[in-house]
C-alpha cells in the first residue's frame, strides 16, 4: 500500500464514507512562482519556412527568450527536427544553459485512452523516445495527455485505459527522475473527468500539468482551484472559457492568487495562443505577470 492509498483508507474509515478528494503535492515553505514560456506560443513562427519574417528554429526561440524576463523555457516536441540527434540535444541544453534559461518542462503529443494493441504500442514508443530526449536536457517534467474515448469505447473503459497507460508510463519516466504531468485536455477538460483519472494512478512520478484556459467548467477558476493543489507544473493562458464556451480574458491576478493560497511552488508557463501578434503581446503578459508573483 503506498502513501496515496494508504492516507485515502484512513481518511475513510475515520470519515465512515468515501473520500470524493485527491491527495495534494506536499510543499513546504511560501509560495515560490517563477516564470516560463512556452514554445507553443510561437507556433507559426517554429513551423514557418526559414526565412519567412519571423521564423525561428528551438535554438532561436531560447536565444528569444533569453531576453525577456524568464526563469526557464519550455520546448514543445512539436517543434525539433524530424531527426533528433544527441548533438542537436547537446546543442539545446548547451544554449539554454549560457543563455541563463532552465527548462522548465517539456510538452509532447500522445494518445493513452487505447486498448492494447499495435497502435497503443507505438505511443508507448513514442513517449519513451521523448522521455529520453528530455532528460537529455534535463528536463524535471513533460506535459501528456490521456486522449480523447476513441470509436466504440466507453468513456468508462477509456478512463481505465488511461490509467493502466499512465501508470505503466510513468514507471518508465521515474527511472530517469522525470515526473509526467496530466494536462487538462481533450475528454480532460471537464475536471470531473480530470479528477477521475488522477485519483486512480498511483506513482509518485505523475502529477498535473494545470492548464488555465482549457477548463470547460461552468466555473473554470473553481475548477482552476479544486486541482491546483495537484499540479507539479502550471500553463496560464490570457484568455479561458466563460460559462457559454466563448474565450474572454483572463483575470491573471485571480489565477496568480488561487496559486499562492495552494502554496504552489513551481513554474508558471505563459502558453500564448491569442490573436495578436506574439513579439509584442508576450512581452507586455510577462511584465503583468512579474509584477503579480511579486
Amino acid at each position: 500500500m503506498n502513501r496515496r492509498t494508504l492516507l485515502k483508507t484512513t481518511a475513510t474509515l475515520a470519515a465512515g464514507s468515501p473520500l470524493l478528494g485527491i491527495d495534494p503535492i506536499e510543499r513546504t515553505g511560501k509560495p515560490k512562482l517563477k516564470l516560463s514560456l512556452a514554445a507553443y506560443s510561437f507556433r507559426r513562427q517554429l513551423t514557418a519556412k526559414p526565412g519567412t519574417p519571423g521564423a525561428m528554429d528551438m535554438l532561436g526561440f531560447i536565444d528569444w527568450a533569453s531576453n525577456q524576463d524568464l526563469d526557464a523555457v519550455e520546448p514543445t516536441s512539436y517543434f525539433f527536427p524530424k531527426e533528433v540527434t544527441p548533438e542537436y540535444l547537446a546543442e539545446l541544453r548547451r544554449r539554454a544553459h549560457l543563455q541563463g534559461v532552465d527548462i522548465s518542462s517539456g510538452a509532447i503529443r500522445n494518445v493513452f485512452t487505447l486498448p492494447d494493441g499495435p497502435e497503443l504500442n507505438k505511443w508507448h514508443a513514442h513517449v519513451d523516445t521523448w522521455i529520453d530526449h528530455y532528460a537529455a536536457i534535463g528536463c524535471p517534467i513533460i506535459r501528456v495527455f490521456a486522449g480523447k474515448a476513441p470509436k466504440g469505447i466507453s468513456e468508462k473503459e477509456a478512463i481505465d485505459n488511461a490509467v493502466r497507460n499512465l501508470e505503466k508510463a510513468c514507471e518508465r519516466a521515474g527511472r530517469k527522475g522525470i515526473i509526467l504531468a496530466l494536462e487538462n485536455h481533450d475528454f480532460l477538460m471537464d475536471s470531473r473527468r480530470l479528477t477521475t483519472i488522477v485519483e486512480r494512478v498511483q506513482s509518485p512520478w505523475f502529477a498535473v500539468n494545470l492548464d488555465s484556459g482549457n477548463f470547460t467548467d461552468k466555473d473554470p477558476y473553481a475548477a482552476f482551484e479544486r486541482t491546483a493543489p495537484y499540479a507539479a507544473t502550471v500553463q496560464l493562458k490570457v484568455e479561458l472559457r466563460d460559462d457559454s464556451g466563448n474565450k474572454v480574458p483572463a483575470d491573471m491576478s485571480r489565477l496568480i492568487g488561487i496559486l499562492k493560497k495552494a502554496k504552489y511552488r513551481g513554474y508558471l508557463v505563459l502558453e500564448y495562443e491569442a490573436k495578436e501578434d506574439p513579439f509584442t503581446a508576450i512581452p507586455r503578459h510577462l511584465k503583468e505577470l512579474r509584477k503579480l508573483i511579486g
